[in-house]
């Protein structure tokens, strides 16, 4: 019985780690734009506008963090609109 016990708990740790690493990957995480003083949270949808941007621009896929300054400042440009 001892056995069980110990399995349960392991097996009970293990699913509660892998359900703490697939919310945090979901949930993204946040990316200061110092033009508009706000916050992105850069999640899925974030990563769909943002390549939607690259697109429209004609740049080719890069990291947003990689990317120089004046593109991020675009970025964020077009996030707002303008």
């Amino acid at each position: 019985m001892h056995s069980h016990q110990h399995l349960v708990k392991r097996l009970t740790i293990a699913a509660l780690l892998v359900t703490s690493v697939t919310l945090g990957a979901c949930a993204g995480h946040q990316v200061y734009d110092p033009y508009y003083r706000d916050y992105h949270m850069w999640n899925g949808a974030e990563d769909g506008f943002y390549r939607q941007w690259e697109g429209a621009t004609g740049r080719s896929h890069m990291d947003f963090g990689r990317r120089p300054i004046a593109d991020q400042h675009a970025y964020f440009n077009y996030r707002h609109g303008r």
